[in-house]
This record gives C-alpha cells, structure tokens and sequence, in this order.
C-alpha cells in the first residue's frame, strides 16, 4: 500500500503537485527552525531546571533523544511506502484506516496551530518589550504578532527554496552564538571545574524529573516536519530518513551539551537555585559573565530570530497538512491546490494565516496575557498533542508492515515501534502527571484542553465516518 501526495483526487489534477529542491540539509533546517534552539535554552531550559530536575536537565534531553530514535526507525521506513504532505497523518491512514486518520488529523491541526498561536503570543511579547526598551512606540503585543504573521504569510506564499534561504541565515548565526556561549563556559570550567554531575541518576530524579521530560519534549515539536516536506525533497527516500535520524540527534545532542554547560556555568548544585532567582535571565546573565556583552546582546537580538524563524516553520506545516487534507477531495479539496508557478501550498497557506490571525485576535480581545497565557497554555496543549499523534504513528506502522508491505526487517517494523510506543506512553502519562504545573496550576484548565484534544480527534472522526457513509450510499461529498 503506497500513499503519494501526487496521486490524483476528484477535486485536483495529479501535475499540480508541490515542487521544491530540498536536500537533507535543507529538511534538517526546517526541523530545527520549527525546534528554536534558542527559545528552547534560553526559555524552557531555565524553566526545567527551576521547576523540573534542576541538574538533571541534560539527561532529560537525551531520553526524550533515546524515545526518539526509536520511532525515527519505523517512521523513517514508513516514509519510504508514504510520501505525503500529511506525514503524521497520512501515516496513521495508511496503517489504521480513514477514520482514525482523519481524527489523528484534526489532533495535528489543533497541536499544530496551537503551538503556532503560542509563538504569536511569545514573540509579540518580547518584540514589544525590546522595541519599548529601545526607546520605540510602547505598542500592545498583537500589534507586533500581526507584522510578523504578515512577513510569514508572505513567505509561506511563496516557495518552500525561499524560506529555506531565509531560515539557514537565521538559524547559522542562532546556533552559531549559543555554541559561542556552550565552548566559553566549557573553556573556563564553569563556576566550580567541569564534572559528570548531571549525568548521575540521582541528578536525573532529583526535583521532578516528569517536569524535566515534559520541557524536553516540547523542545522537540515541530519533529515531523523531516516527512512534512517529503514531495518537495529531491530524492524523499533518501532525504527523509537521513533528514530524520539527522535532526533528532542534532538536536538531541546540541540541547544536551548546551544544557549542561549551562548547569557547569553556575554549579551543579546551585543548578536550580540560579534557575529559580533569574528564570528569564539566567541564559543572557551567563553569557555576559562567560562571553562578554557583545555575545549576550546578539543573544537577545536573535532571540527575536529565533521565534520569527518557529513561526515560519510552524506555518509551512500546518500549511502542508490542511493541503494534504485537500487532496482527499470533498469540500476541503480547494486547499489542495498549488501555486502554478511557485509550487506552493498557497491556497492552505492563506487559510492559515487566516486562522492564525483570528487566534491572536481572540487572545486580544480577551485581554490574555501573551505569556503566562497564550504561551504557556497553547505550548502545553500541543505537547500533548504531539506525544498522542505519535503513539498512534507507531501502532499504524506496527499494523501496516503487519498487513504484508514490503520492508527491511523486523527491527524496523516491530520492534523499534513498539518499544517506543512504550517510551512515548511512559512520557505522555509523565506530561498528564504534570499537566497543571505547565499550564500554570489550574486543574479545570487542564481538564478543558485535553478534552479539546479528544474532541479534535472525535470531530475528525466522525466528519470521515460520516463523508464515507454518504459516498457509500451514493450522496453528495
């Protein structure tokens, strides 16, 4: 059973297809753009050591790797018989049937665009607050989110080689100045000399190593984007594999180290004291200390980057997913339409703009403080949601190579599925465990979110369900 995104639909001709010459390069920028290496140590990390496992915070980078790596075997063979712009998805179709599909697609589009609407809310919040520390207009935080969604609208119009072109400049110098800061920390042996202290299991345990893992996990959302762009790769059987396993141990791997010079820079055991006097400022603080001012400035500046670059990402998968959704046809077959010159999805494109702009308008008009709020709401949801779709990615691989599909050995079909739908599980009972204390305490919050999860799921459910039956019956789509 193959499912290809250039397969033509009642609705959409087969030659109006996506285009674009991604490499695995290119694919490995997308994932770690949609990462933000920076908002993720100089924003969660802090939070995991304050509140979560204090030192410990490498090792909870690199088990969520660990979990990682073993989907990545069953999804990267997957993405050998799959090419589709739904990825998660399309995946979940293909293994478990239509309707479950279509709810694993109603729970990607809600995680999606919630993580997406965390990001307006965090990026309009810091733009503001650096445009007014520079002596510039005093303007409320939607004004700002609104430009950025503009530029981003019109770049996710346009085709994917342009934003790539864009997010490799931002991304090399936001990685290339958190490295800067990681080697003069390591250098200068941090506060006390350099040691394997947070590597310890009882480093790991300390605090509340779910709270740590939760954090971590959130670091890693935007990971199936290596799949997302699958028909705009060169070579998809190639560079979607290579893309995967490259960028979940580049980023596995550069949160570890970064987060454990981190902890070297103010001492293993003050680790969680430091995180909790300067949560916001603990990463800019050590940089000015270990690097020198010029290298904490640029820090804040591409800061700014960095969540410009997440928005980017975010947009061009939600983009793709709602025009893999066209595709099947029906009354959403209008998304499924590329541009017939950039080979863009532009119709989707549009859409979610739309819907991202109606979002932050909402959040606006509320009054809802755009980090303690929208952020940290939006950003709890979509973990969740992640985690979810993953687990059933897993099974459906498990069941698709069971049907007979051709592949290359049990280990990548079986076993490397099931054990990480068990690793995932584990997570995902570790997250609800903690969902509350990442949505800022409120039980009646986190009972509401994660019935919107099942609800998405349930409504996507049921509209295939129903959409087959009347096809079935000889009605209209």
């Amino acid at each position: 059973m193959t499912e290809n995104a250039s397969t033509a639909t009642p609705d959409q001709p087969a030659t109006a297809g996506l285009r674009g010459g991604l490499g695995v390069a290119g694919v490995v920028f997308l994932v770690v753009a949609a990462a933000s290496p920076l908002v993720a140590i100089g924003g969660a990390l802090p939070v995991m050591m304050a509140i979560g496992n204090g030192a410990g915070a490498p090792v909870a980078y690199l088990a969520v790797t660990a979990v990682l790596l073993l989907f990545s075997v069953g999804y990267a063979e997957m993405s050998r018989h799959v090419q589709d712009a739904g990825a998660f998805y399309s995946y979940v179709t293909a293994g478990l049937g239509p309707v479950p599909g279509a709810g694993a697609a109603g729970v990607a589009l809600l995680a999606y665009t919630a993580i997406q609407a965390a990001v307006y809310g965090l990026a309009g919040a810091t733009l503001a607050q650096t445009v007014a520390d520079l002596g510039g207009p005093g303007l409320p935080w939607w004004v700002w989110s609104g430009a950025l969604l503009a530029v981003v609208a019109l770049l996710g119009y346009r085709s994917i080689d342009m934003g790539i072109r864009v997010l490799a400049v931002l991304i090399v110098c936001e990685v290339g100045v958190v490295a800067v800061l990681a080697g003069a920390v390591l250098l200068q042996g941090g506060a006390e000399g350099l040691n394997a202290a947070p590597f310890t299991p009882g480093a790991f345990l300390s605090g509340s190593p779910g709270i740590g893992l939760m954090f971590a996990v959130a670091c890693f959302i935007g990971f199936e984007a290596t799949a997302v762009y699958g028909q705009e790769a060169r070579d998809p059987r190639r560079t979607v594999p290579r893309a995967t396993y490259t960028a979940v141990l580049v980023i596995g791997g550069f949160y570890a180290l970064v987060s454990w010079a981190l902890v070297m820079a103010v001492g293993a055991e003050n680790a969680r004291g430091a995180a909790t006097a300067d949560i916001e400022g603990l990463v800019f603080a050590v940089a000015d200390r270990y690097a020198g001012s010029p290298v904490a400035a640029a820090l804040q500046v591409l800061l700014l980057t960095s969540l410009f670059t997440a928005l980017l990402a975010f947009h061009n998968t939600v983009a793709r997913y709602l025009y893999a959704l066209g595709r099947r046809g029906g009354a959403l077959a209008p998304l499924g339409r590329a541009h017939p010159r950039h080979g863009s999805p532009h119709t989707a494109s549009l859409t979610q703009t739309g819907s991202a702009a109606v979002l932050v308008g909402v959040f606006a008009a509320a009054g809802a403080d755009p980090v303690g709020q929208v952020f940290t709401w939006m950003s709890g949801l979509a973990t969740l949601g992640v985690l979810v779709l993953m687990m059933l990615v897993s099974i459906a691989i498990v069941v698709f190579f069971g049907r007979g599909a051709e592949h290359t050995g049990m280990w990548r079909t079986r076993a490397a599925p099931v054990l990480g739908t068990i690793g995932l599980a584990g997570t995902a009972l570790l997250v609800l465990a903690n969902f509350t204390t990442l949505i800022d305490g409120s039980t009646g919050l986190a009972v509401l979110l994660v019935l919107l999860l099942c609800a998405s799921f349930a409504i996507g459910a049921v509209a295939s369900a129903l959409g087959r039956g009347r096809r079935a019956g000889g009605g209209p789509d």
